[in-house]
């Protein structure tokens, strides 16, 4: 795909400047943000999706499991069970 289009917006400096340390840190560039929005509005036909960076328990969470620390293993029946268990509660 040829990247031969311009979008120009303007927008409040500081929310230019908070935005793009969040992007930074999910790891994306504004145009790629940009780009990604874009794509999903064409795909959705709508505001498309929803970006956060994880909070400090999911960031705990996640670094856990690449570490292979409070790995549990479960089986699929398990699974079903404690799923119906939680949506009982509901």
């Amino acid at each position: 795909m040829a990247l031969d289009a311009t979008v120009r917006a303007r927008i409040d400096a500081g929310l230019k400047e908070d935005v793009e340390k969040i992007l930074s840190e999910i790891g994306l560039s504004t145009s790629q943000a940009i780009t990604m929005f874009m794509k999903g509005i064409k795909r959705e036909r709508g505001i498309p999706m929803e970006l956060k960076i994880p909070n400090e328990v999911t960031m705990q969470v996640i670094e856990d499991a690449r570490n292979g620390v409070n790995m549990e293993e479960i089986t699929l029946e398990e699974t079903i069970a404690e799923h119906k268990r939680d949506y009982s509660k509901n």
